[in-house]
């Protein structure tokens, strides 16, 4: 294991209300199993990751996130954390922000100025984190870089929506371009494949709502071995020492969801595509981007670019216990960030997920993996369960319960409602007529 600066604590920060969010507990488990003091804000004092007895500290997210409440509250865990006993005026040190979601992100670049030097964050602008963080900006950024990236339109109107949505070909992907606006509990998902000009006309018509623009996606098709994403950490110098690329197995939801198993898989075209544009955005920090292969041409076209570490971050713990997060700690505290040791055919799964996934799909095979180099190795990470530190995956499979619990209270009420007659097959409806693109590229009805 690297040497680590462990005067220097670390500071997690999500903003989001999921309480299921593995990616969490993946950083408290690797910084305080490098016996580094670990504090978290989170959702509630009821979140599964609070009882890893790796998190010296939990702090409740501010109720209404902005970089003015982020800020007070940040100063306030500074004012509580331990002085360094080599500091001659009882002071401590600087602590490290880890975000961990997309708008902590943006408001902890903004907030930079306030933090003063309280606080270690790489050298990142709230415009260079908007530039990829933003769907919309995201498309442009790929055409003004020749990166291969889904056809993506923007429409104006509910009309122009279901006109794009045609010419695209349904069925469609549809996104917010914010997609961290979204108001909890509304119904709205970050994504979601559309499959009818009706369905179009709807979700734009709750643009309002959602508090972000709609963007029209041409759908890549979903497929074997077709998923794959790059996690990397570019450090202060611009150098990307600890970077790799990884195979999504299954996802939820099935074909356009997070990964639910993950495995670590050599595949250059993303790795160089992946280095390419961190370059030419002179990028830096942790960075997490989601690829899918277009059989048809062969391209690699860039899904997503998340500015944080991704949820599966550690399916990359290489053989010395390096991964992104450690890679931030080591960089920010003025230490060597050691080279990546490949760990080719290591697999990451999220149980609960990956529980799901296997009930809709219980057959769904992938292609056996090729042999890595030489000295590689392989092994399994579970996301919640860890025999070190039981109790974060008991809080997980309660709360998961329950919450299963409450989705499908709804359902039984209208059942018994509903009496007899429900179960009652419904009346067949005729097939809607679909769009499908032919080989010149025309939309055709069928």
């Amino acid at each position: 294991m690297p040497s680590f600066d462990t005067r220097v604590p670390a500071v997690l920060v999500r903003l989001d209300a999921n309480p299921f969010h593995h990616g969490t507990l993946g950083a408290v488990r690797s910084l305080g199993r490098a016996g580094i003091a670990v504090h978290a804000v989170v959702e509630s004092p009821d979140s599964p990751v609070v009882r890893s007895r790796y998190l010296r500290g939990a702090h409740r997210r501010p109720d209404e996130p902005s970089p003015a409440e982020l800020t007070r509250l940040l100063h306030r865990i500074a004012d509580g954390l331990p002085p360094d006993a080599d500091r001659t005026d009882g002071t401590s040190p600087p602590a490290l922000l880890v975000p961990l979601d997309d708008i902590t992100a943006l408001l902890l670049a903004e907030c930079r100025p306030e933090l003063g030097g309280r606080f270690l964050l790489p050298d990142q602008s709230p415009e260079q984190l908007a530039r990829v963080a933003d769907k919309a900006q995201l498309a442009e950024t790929c055409r003004a870089l020749g990166l291969p990236h889904p056809r993506t339109e923007l429409p104006t109107g509910a009309d122009e929506a279901a006109a794009m949505a045609w010419s695209l070909g349904l069925p469609v992907i549809a996104k917010w371009s914010r997609p961290w606006l979204l108001p909890a509990g509304g119904g709205l998902r970050s994504t979601t494949i559309l499959g009818s000009l009706a369905e179009v006309r709807e979700l734009y018509a709750r643009t309002p709502q959602a508090g972000s623009r709609l963007l029209l996606q041409e759908l890549l098709p979903a497929g074997r071995d077709l998923d794959w994403f790059f996690h990397g950490y570019v450090d202060s110098a611009g150098g990307c020492a600890t970077g790799a690329t990884g195979r999504k197995e299954r996802s939820w939801p099935d074909g356009a969801g997070l990964t639910a198993v993950g495995r670590w898989t050599a595949n250059p075209a993303v790795d160089t595509a992946a280095r390419e544009l961190l370059g030419a955005l002179g990028y830096r920090g942790v960075c997490d981007l989601d690829f899918r292969l277009d059989r048809g041409t062969g391209a690699y076209h860039l899904l997503d670019f998340n500015p944080r570490p991704g949820a599966q971050f550690r399916l990359f713990a290489d053989r010395d216990g390096l991964d992104v997060v450690r890679a931030m700690h080591l960089d920010l505290t003025g230490r060597p960030v050691p080279a990546h040791l490949p760990s080719y055919g290591r697999r990451f799964v999220v149980e609960n997920y990956a529980a799901l996934s296997y009930l809709v799909s219980p057959r769904r095979r992938y292609a056996p993996e090729p042999a890595g180099p030489v000295g590689t190795g392989g092994g399994r990470e579970a996301a919640w369960f860890a025999a070190d530190d039981l109790r974060p995956a008991l809080a997980m499979l309660r709360a998961w319960l329950a919450h299963a619990l409450r989705k499908a209270l709804p359902a039984l009420r209208r059942l018994l409602r509903g009496g007899p007659g429900i179960l009652r097959r419904p009346a067949r409806v005729p097939p809607q007529p679909s769009a499908r693109t032919s080989s010149t590229g025309r939309v055709t009805r069928r």
